[in-house]
């Protein structure tokens, strides 16, 4: 699985947001599905230590399918600063990216895309690495202000900062807290609402990234002796 290189890892927080300035310029906020194949992304950390857990989950377009995983371990390194949170948890996620088998369309990041103090968040970060249609889908908000929308699935409202729409707070289930939702790369938003509802199967997180989710959670409690 091809990734590409644009910067090094080994940054100072104030280098990282630079890089996330420089990169935004090369992020193309078009493009629709349907996606034949796609991928939920997590990570999870074990409290007692620095590791951190990558799980990928590879699923059919309409989330009925587990087509490929992969899973990977690794340090913690880069500091805990909210808005920089791909520079910690990228590297692990490439290291599972790199043994899966299936490749994948669309990937769902557990975490912002455009709804990000600078416009770059993991899910746009991902998405221009591997050159992939990507999508943010958070369960709490990072940056702006909404509406809630209304209780009906499907219902959504405008996630706004600055005056700008970053992205939209989605009802995934009725009468279930939303989800924020936004674009990474490739994507327009239209198509990145309808993606995260196409593969939600009963669930708040679409499927892809609910299993994603709980795979990470069992290698968690594993590593614990």
């Amino acid at each position: 699985m091809r990734v590409r290189t644009l910067h090094f890892w080994n940054v100072s927080p104030q280098e990282a947001m630079a890089i996330q300035l420089r990169l935004r310029s090369q992020l193309r906020l078009y493009g629709t599905g349907p996606f034949a194949t796609v991928a939920g992304i997590d990570v999870a950390y074990d409290k007692s230590s620095k590791l951190m857990f990558a799980g990928i989950v590879v699923m059919s377009g309409d989330g009925l399918e587990v087509l490929d995983l992969a899973t990977a371990t690794a340090s913690a390194d880069f500091p805990y600063i909210p808005g920089l949170l791909s520079f910690r948890e990228i590297p692990a996620v490439i290291k599972a990216w790199k043994q899966l088998k299936t490749p994948a369309d669309c990937l769902i990041c557990d975490g912002h895309g455009l709804a990000h103090p600078r416009r770059f968040g993991l899910a746009c970060h991902l998405g221009l690495l591997l050159g992939l249609s990507s999508i943010g889908c958070a369960k709490s908000r990072l940056v702006g202000t909404y509406q809630e929308p209304r209780s009906r699935r499907g219902s959504v409202a405008p996630l706004l900062d600055q005056g700008e729409q970053i992205g939209v707070v989605l009802r995934t289930k009725d009468g279930i807290a939303p989800v924020f939702v936004s674009q990474g790369d490739r994507i327009d938003l239209d198509a990145a609402v309808w993606t995260v509802l196409a593969t939600c199967r009963g669930y708040r997180l679409p499927e892809p990234q609910r299993r994603a989710h709980l795979l990470v959670t069992k290698m968690r409690l594993t590593a614990r002796p």
